[in-house]
């Protein structure tokens, strides 16, 4: 096998990693326990007499339970008192309870039979006149039960979703420590297998097998890799080129533990940099320290993405989302969703409070030459940010090594 630039290759790296997921303890029955009291305060305090969460990372985060959305209805109904209420298809009765961390009945429905029907009754049952829906839940759900219970005012969940789920406990906080530490260790890994020719296809396999070595049983949660002009596309493009020397290198991706997830980019170039890529990287770097001295206590969520925006207009790019630029928000909340809030995107108001966790990616994209995108994630603390993972040291030595 021909190795890569740093005198290694595929097989080589992957025997040298390790698992790194032992330690990593899953949220406690406890925690679950506290999340559902918080969530019935909000709810009391928001006027919903009960939350229907369905099928996904909200009826993760609030019951423990692994389900999957399809397009039968699974979810748990939450009262703003008591013990939560799932339901479930018959066939799956054993299956979901197996799954279920917190206790409550299950109440089931035949397929012949309308699962908002039983829903409904439910809902009469609990005196329910104002319903918060999952915000995620498919329109087909939230139409079922507007039909099956006219009376039944319903409105969004979000403010007690949101509310409980944009500020981490340290439990959480621990996971995705974890989770981004052992993606730090495939990013290293998987710069020094890269050579001339090299496939994105060879790269993405090789990653997705890595995040297994080091602990993480689905391997890539996601992964793009990107070379040269191509890099230029955040998301990347149909035909990916194989690598060649003087090529920007971008590669994003992550894994997931116990649920939670890592997003961590890097970008360097194989070979010498020219002067240009060496600028705007430099650039790139500047934007996201920016963007991260600028996250404290009680500043806004828009601020941290005004502060990035900032340094790029005064090195000659933008302004605003125009190219060379950056064309999107500088970041993103993270937790069992790898998009969640809160967002850090010109105008959003929403105060930094400690727990709250964010990407921090203000990438540089030069239409036609390459795009920069250095991404690392930092969560808030009462004294301010700070990181998951150390940010890329230079372009010459993007791991510090």
């Amino acid at each position: 096998m021909t190795q890569g630039i740093g005198g290694s290759d595929a097989t080589q790296e992957l025997a040298r990693l390790q698992d790194m997921s032992a330690a990593a303890e899953p949220i406690q029955d406890a925690e679950f326990a506290a999340r559902l009291q918080r969530a019935q305060q909000l709810m009391q305090a928001a006027g919903l007499d009960a939350l229907y969460l369905n099928a996904g990372t909200n009826l993760l985060y609030f019951t423990g339970t692994r389900w999957s959305p399809s397009e039968r209805m699974v979810g748990a109904l939450i009262p703003a008192q008591g013990a939560p209420r799932y339901i479930a298809p018959a066939f799956e009765l054993g299956t979901l309870q197996g799954f279920l961390r917190v206790p409550g009945d299950v109440h089931c429905w035949e397929e012949h039979e309308s699962p908002y029907r039983l829903c409904a009754q439910l809902l009469a049952d609990l005196q329910v006149k104002t319903l918060g829906m999952d915000e995620s839940a498919p329109f087909f759900i939230a139409d079922g039960l507007h039909q099956a219970a006219p009376a039944c005012r319903i409105q969004s969940a979000t403010p007690v979703t949101a509310g409980c789920r944009m500020q981490k406990s340290p439990a959480e906080l621990a996971l995705m420590q974890r989770a981004k530490d052992m993606t730090l260790e495939v990013h290293r890994a998987v710069a020094r297998i890269l050579r001339p020719g090299i496939t994105t296809g060879e790269v993405t396999g090789f990653i997705h097998e890595a995040h297994q070595r080091v602990g993480a049983p689905a391997g890539s949660y996601f992964c793009i890799v990107l070379f040269g002009a191509d890099s230029a596309f955040p998301h990347g493009v149909a035909q990916p080129k194989a690598l060649e020397t003087g090529d920007m290198v971008l590669i994003d991706t992550g894994c997931q533990l116990h649920g939670y997830i890592s997003d961590i980019t890097r970008s360097y170039v194989f070979g010498e940099p020219s002067a240009q890529q060496r600028d705007i990287w430099n650039l790139e770097k500047a934007a996201q320290q920016a963007a991260f001295e600028a996250a404290r206590i009680g500043a806004t969520c828009g601020g941290v993405d005004d502060a990035a925006r900032a340094v790029l207009a005064a090195g000659g790019l933008g302004p605003d989302y125009q190219l060379p630029g950056l064309p999107h928000r500088t970041g993103h909340g993270i937790g069992l969703d790898i998009h969640e809030w809160p967002y850090l995107v010109r105008g959003n108001s929403t105060a930094l409070a400690a727990g709250m966790c964010f990407s921090n990616e203000p990438m540089i994209c030069v239409p036609g030459a390459f795009g920069v995108r250095l991404e690392d994630h930092f969560y808030m603390t009462e004294n301010g940010p700070r990181w998951f993972t150390q940010p890329a040291r230079s372009v010459d030595d993007p791991f510090g090594s």
